[in-house]
Formats: structure tokens, sequence, C-alpha cells
């Protein structure tokens, strides 16, 4: 088939009359989102001495995470038992809200009120964004929109952090908050109208569902986590330990039976969000550390390779995109397969005799790996979910994502405090790509086992 017959479909899938106000909403509540996400930890250092919170300088991505892992949960519930549509008008109110708090704080406190709402936001958004796209594209259009979900983040990746920094030095840093709550007022405005065009949801009689007090506990759970990873001592080796615990507990009844053995299938699926995702997060986490700790490159430029990532993802989405008759299945292996390369290579860049500007490579490899498996994860997730159980198991899938991000940067943190140290991290890198790469061939492995196609 022709370039040109391959590429019409994906014209007319994102701009055909019925998908159109859909995508532009959609894509510019996305982009909204991503900019505040990639601009807000250049902001951190100012805001905090202003606040006087610098003891408490990890606090404000802490409670991000804990409010965005409950309200993904209760976003799942919604969605099943509702629709999208209250999670859709929810999100950006609650993030509009939490901008305003954020951009108008007077002290800590209430600048973490302002983060707590931003992750409310975010965490319905997140599933009411993949239950919207469910209702509105078919199985075969939804490699499309993911595609340009992914391309939507590569500008604030690339510019989002340089503007966050030229507004805190200029106009202050309340205006990183404070300026996008205009656009993202847009963007509600269009998700009202949106969802006023969609159907009228008719909830199933049965269903499984996420329990509140699970959610909670899960929260906590990686929070602790998290927060034993940046502050390693001998006491958050204990608060850590209890973390997981309450973690492993919840996850029985936040995720699919059968994920922690990758059954075939929908829990296959859901695993290999937790993989790909936390062994790529362990990477990125360390990755900048490696370039000015080994390789003596000034901050900028020791983020020049994820800039690279982001450019290699939208690229990887922007070619599965365009092909809407791939196996996702086939995607998601060679997907595995690519970031397994890149994690090698970054085991290589950690060490002092090989080349620091190969880490641009490692990234543009383990970037395009990404764009081309996470789409196919998320087709997958759909294609094997009940329909009235969606919510649920898109709120797992994102809860996987967290959880194995949280594990395996914590994982690196303790490697780094037990067999090397900051200032010289090779070893500790070296041993941490391994374990890295090791999972994401488990990956390749678990995907290369599935039913037939339903």
């Amino acid at each position: 088939m022709s370039r040109t017959v391959e590429a019409q479909p994906r014209r007319s899938v994102l701009w055909s009359r019925e998908h159109r106000l859909v995508t532009v909403g959609l894509l510019l509540v996305v982009t909204l989102v991503a900019f505040e996400n990639m601009g807000v930890a250049t902001a951190m250092p100012t805001l905090v001495a202003e606040l006087h919170g610098l003891a408490l300088y990890s606090w404000p991505f802490t409670t991000f995470l804990v409010a965005s892992v409950v309200a993904t949960v209760l976003s799942g519930r919604i969605g099943d038992r509702r629709g999208p549509a209250p999670a859709l008008l929810a999100g950006p109110a609650l993030f509009v809200a939490g901008l305003l708090v954020a951009g108008t704080a007077g002290s800590m406190p209430v600048f973490l009120a302002g983060r707590a709402l931003q992750g409310f936001g975010s965490g319905f958004l997140l599933v009411a964004v993949s239950l919207l796209i469910a209702l509105v594209f078919t199985d075969r259009e939804r490699p499309v929109i993911y595609a340009a979900n992914a391309a939507a983040w590569v500008l604030p990746a690339v510019v989002g952090p340089s503007v966050s920094g030229l507004v805190t030095v200029t106009i202050g840093w309340r205006w990183v908050f404070l300026g996008l709550v205009p656009l993202v007022a847009v963007g509600f405005a269009l998700l009202i109208l949106i969802t006023r065009r969609l159907p009228a949801h008719m909830p199933p009689r049965a269903g499984r569902r996420a329990g509140v007090v699970a959610a909670v506990v899960a929260a906590f759970g990686v929070a602790a986590l998290s927060w034993a990873a940046q502050h390693p001592s001998p006491l958050a080796i204990a608060y850590g330990a209890g973390g997981l615990v309450a973690l492993a507990v919840a996850l029985r009844r936040l995720l699919p039976t059968g994920t922690m053995t990758a059954r075939p299938g929908l829990p296959t699926v859901v695993a290999s969000r937790a993989l790909l995702s936390g062994a790529y997060a362990g990477m990125e986490a360390y990755l900048p550390l490696t370039m000015t700790a080994v390789h003596g490159y000034s901050p900028a430029l020791a983020g020049l390779p994820l800039t690279i990532t982001a450019i290699g993802w939208s690229t990887g989405s922007t070619l599965q995109g365009r092909f809407l008759d791939w196996s996702r299945e086939a995607s998601l292996r060679t997907g595995f397969a690519l970031v397994a390369v890149s994690l090698v290579g970054f085991g290589f860049v950690a060490q002092s005799w090989f080349p620091g500007w190969m880490a641009c490579v490692v990234c543009a490899i383990g970037g395009a790996g990404m764009g081309v498996a996470m789409p196919a994860i998320s087709v997958l997730l759909l294609r094997y979910s009940p329909e009235g159980e969606r919510g649920y198991n898109t709120s797992a899938m994102q809860l996987a994502d967290w959880v194995g991000s949280a594990l395996l940067i914590g994982l690196g943190g303790v490697l780094l405090a037990v067999v090397a140290s900051a200032t010289q991290p090779a070893p500790a890198m070296g041993l941490f790509s391994f374990v890295l790469a090791l999972l994401a061939l488990t990956g390749v492995r678990i995907t290369s086992r599935w039913p037939k196609r339903v």
C-alpha cells in the first residue's frame, strides 16, 4: 500500500466532522497539563525558598502523586458507572482550582493544597481521556489519537522548562501556574461541548470495582516508596518497607487478577505497563546525574538526552499511528526490544571510558521504543477490557505505571547508596542498567504469549 493511501486514514480519523471537536479539546488539555508538568520542577527552587519551605522540597511532588493515585481510582469507578463525562468536567475544574491556589499561595501548606488539587484534576483526566477515546474512536482508529497525544507532549518537553525558567526570573514563579488558567479554561469549555454530544451512558449490571480505601492505602504506599527513594537512610528503609507491604495488599484490589504473574491477555497488558514505564523511568531518573558526575556535562547539556527521548517518543508514536493495521501485540514486543537495547546502552554510557554523547543515541532508540509500545498498551487494554470495566482497568494500568516507576527509581537510589555514590555513580549505574534491561527483556518474553484476539 502506498504512503499516500496509508496517510489518508490518519488525517480523516483526527479531523473528520465527528472527531474534530474531540481532537482539539483533548490535545489542548493534554498540552497544557504537560506544560505544567514539565515546568513546575524548574520553578520549584525559587518558590520553595520564597515560601520558606526548603525543608519540604519534595512534598509538592509527593502531594501531587498521592492525590493523582486516589483520583485515578475514583475516576475509574465513576467512569464505569456514569461514563467519562463527570470526570472530564471535574478534572479541568480541579486542575484550574489547583493552579489558582498554588499561584496565589502565601505559605507552603497552601501551596501544597494547590498541588493536591492539581493532582486530583490530573488523575481524573488521565482515566476520563482514555474512556472518551474508547467511546469516540474505534479499535483501528485509536493508535492515531494516541500518536497525537504523544506529539502534544513534545513541545512542552522541549521548551517547557526553559519557558518556566524565563517566566520565573522575569515576572515571577506564580505565573508558571496562573498563566495557564485562561488556556485551561478554554480547554474546559471545549470539553463541556464534547460531553453534551456524548451518548447516554448505560451502566453495566456487574463489573469489578476498585475500593476507595485500597486506593488511599496504595497512594500512601507509593508516596512512602518515593520519599524513601529521595531520602535514603535507615529510617527510610523502614517506612519504605512498610509502604511496600501496604501497597502489595492494596494492589490485590486494584489490579486485574493475574497481573503479578503476567497471565496472558489483560493481566499481561497491565504488567507490561509497569515493566516498560518503570524500567525507562529508572534510566531517566539517573541519566542526568550520570552525565554530570561521570562525563562532566553542565546541567543544561545533561538534560539534552531527555529532550531527545521526547522527540524519539513522538516519532515512534507517529510511525505506529500511520499503520492502522499493524499488530499491536507485535508493536508492544518491538517496543520492549528497543527499550532493552537503550538500557544496555545506558550501562555503557555510565562508564567514563565510553563517549557521553552516545546518551543521545541511547535515548533516541529508547524513546522510539516507548513511542511504539505505549500506544499499543493503551489499544490492547481497551481491546481486552469488558466495556463495564474499562474505567477499572485504565486506572489499574496507570497505577501499575506509578508503582513500577517508584519501585525502580527507589532501587536505583539503594544501589547508588550501597554500591557507589552520587559523585561516582558508574558502578551502581552499570548494575542498575543490567537489572533494567533484564526487566525489558522479560517484557519481550511475556508479550510473546497472547490468547486469540477477542
